[in-house]
Protein backbone atom coordinates (compact mmCIF):
# COMPACT_ATOMS: atom_id res chain seq x y z
CA UNK A 1 0.00 0.00 0.00
CA UNK A 2 2.73 2.50 0.79
CA UNK A 3 4.39 1.85 -2.57
CA UNK A 4 1.18 2.93 -4.28
CA UNK A 5 1.03 6.10 -2.18
CA UNK A 6 4.64 6.88 -3.00
CA UNK A 7 3.99 6.47 -6.72
CA UNK A 8 1.01 8.77 -6.50
CA UNK A 9 3.08 11.38 -4.71
CA UNK A 10 5.82 11.18 -7.34
CA UNK A 11 3.27 11.59 -10.10
CA UNK A 12 1.60 14.50 -8.35
CA UNK A 13 4.95 16.17 -7.81
CA UNK A 14 5.87 15.73 -11.47
CA UNK A 15 2.49 17.07 -12.58
CA UNK A 16 2.91 20.08 -10.33
CA UNK A 17 6.35 20.73 -11.81
CA UNK A 18 5.00 20.52 -15.35
CA UNK A 19 2.09 22.81 -14.47
CA UNK A 20 4.49 25.34 -12.91
CA UNK A 21 6.73 25.20 -15.99
CA UNK A 22 3.78 25.73 -18.35
CA UNK A 23 2.48 28.59 -16.21
CA UNK A 24 5.94 30.18 -16.19
CA UNK A 25 6.22 29.92 -19.99
CA UNK A 26 2.74 31.39 -20.49
CA UNK A 27 3.58 34.27 -18.16
CA UNK A 28 6.85 34.96 -20.00
CA UNK A 29 5.07 34.82 -23.36
CA UNK A 30 2.41 37.27 -22.15
CA UNK A 31 5.02 39.66 -20.71
CA UNK A 32 6.84 39.62 -24.05
CA UNK A 33 3.59 40.23 -25.93
CA UNK A 34 2.57 43.15 -23.69
CA UNK A 35 6.03 44.75 -23.93
CA UNK A 36 6.12 44.36 -27.72
CA UNK A 37 2.64 45.87 -28.10
CA UNK A 38 3.41 48.78 -25.79
CA UNK A 39 6.64 49.67 -27.57
CA UNK A 40 5.02 49.27 -30.99
CA UNK A 41 2.43 51.90 -30.08
CA UNK A 42 5.13 54.52 -29.48
CA UNK A 43 6.08 56.91 -32.25
CA UNK A 44 9.58 56.87 -33.74
CA UNK A 45 10.32 60.08 -31.86
CA UNK A 46 9.22 58.57 -28.54
CA UNK A 47 11.30 55.44 -29.18
CA UNK A 48 14.28 57.65 -29.98
CA UNK A 49 13.77 59.51 -26.68
CA UNK A 50 14.27 56.25 -24.78
CA UNK A 51 17.20 55.21 -26.94
CA UNK A 52 15.44 52.66 -29.14
CA UNK A 53 14.46 52.25 -32.77
CA UNK A 54 11.78 50.02 -34.29
CA UNK A 55 14.36 47.31 -34.94
CA UNK A 56 15.09 47.06 -31.20
CA UNK A 57 11.55 46.26 -30.12
CA UNK A 58 11.73 42.48 -30.53
CA UNK A 59 15.10 42.24 -28.77
CA UNK A 60 13.93 44.36 -25.86
CA UNK A 61 10.60 42.52 -25.58
CA UNK A 62 12.26 39.09 -25.41
CA UNK A 63 14.53 40.19 -22.57
CA UNK A 64 11.64 40.60 -20.16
Amino acid sequence: MSAIDMNRMATASHSTGVFAWVLERLTAWNDTRVTRNSLSRLSDHELNDIGLCRGDIERVARRF
